[in-house]
């Protein structure tokens, strides 16, 4: 990809996350500054929470799969990806406040690419990690609503 394609097809990707119906059940922002690095910042509040007073797994789930799904997708400027795998490990539970996905792709780049997330609480302590399998689909991003270049 050309480096000046870079920005213009981060902020494609942005824009298609906030297009997401899902996206409006959350607080939260996608960021992508560089070719397999993705960040999500997002609020957690007791909408999220499960019986016990913490976030739902729902959460956990969402927030690392989107963050590693979209540093595997910062690099894939024809074809949207989708998950095939997703992993996950909660370490700690998630209360009320700021939360942020920090995603970076590790693998691939033909059909099949691997990228991992974290979920770090408002103290930078990580709650979670899941790492994904992502293959590339016959769905081309131009034709997605939201993914505006």
């Amino acid at each position: 990809m050309p480096p000046d394609a870079e920005p213009a097809h981060f902020r494609a990707l942005e824009a298609l996350y906030e297009a997401a119906a899902i996206n409006r059940a959350f607080d939260s922002r996608l960021e992508i500054a560089e070719p397999g690095v993705a960040r999500i910042r997002f609020v957690i509040d007791e909408r999220h929470f499960h019986a016990a007073g913490a976030a739902h797994g729902t959460v956990y789930f969402k927030m690392l799969d989107d963050a590693a799904f979209y540093a595997a997708n910062s690099l894939v400027t024809d074809r949207f990806l989708l998950t095939t795998q997703f992993n996950l490990l909660l370490t700690r539970p998630l209360k009320a406040g700021p939360v942020t996905a920090e995603g970076r792709w590790i693998s691939g780049a033909r059909r099949v690419l691997i990228g991992d997330a974290r979920l770090l609480d408002a103290d930078g302590q990580e709650a979670a990690r899941g790492t994904g399998t992502f293959m590339r689909s016959r769905i081309p991003l131009a034709d997605l609503p939201g993914y505006r270049r």
